[in-house]
């Protein structure tokens, strides 16, 4: 006999979500994560892989970049961040991947929720890691 309802919700994945941490994580989304361009950000995302020695733990490892250049003033910086950790918090359900956020000034300004779906569309996909194209052999002289 079953102890559960027929009319009991389904059980969904939760990934817990974690900061990405150190220049050598960020390089290694940039060098191998697929590009997702948008009004509000650009998302580089690559699939979850753990580190050397590390157990397997799937979650969202997600940095979110926001550099002076894009915005001035810090407490605008902070604020974004503050927005898009919280949007990304309260998605039903997160993709274990490895990403990195570049917002654009126009996240300050959009309401909450589509700035919440557009993150949820963005990590939607499926991502797998970019293989290095071979390169060009080289003519012997």
């Amino acid at each position: 006999m079953s102890t559960q309802s027929a009319t009991a919700p389904a059980t969904r994945l939760v990934v817990a979500l974690t900061s990405l941490r150190g220049e050598k994580e960020f390089r290694k989304v940039r060098a191998h994560g697929q590009v997702v361009r948008g009004p509000l950000f650009t998302l580089r995302v690559t699939d979850y892989r753990p580190r050397y020695g590390e157990v397997w733990l799937p979650r969202a490892i997600i940095g979110i970049v926001v550099p002076k250049k894009t915005l001035k003033l810090a407490v605008k910086r902070n604020r974004v961040r503050r927005r898009i950790r919280e949007a990304l918090r309260t998605l039903p359900t997160l993709p274990a991947c490895r990403a990195t956020i570049y917002p654009t000034p126009a996240v300050l300004s959009v309401p909450f929720a589509e700035l919440q779906s557009a993150l949820g569309r963005a990590l939607a996909g499926d991502f797998k890691a970019r293989k290095k194209k071979p390169g060009v052999p080289r003519a012997s002289s």
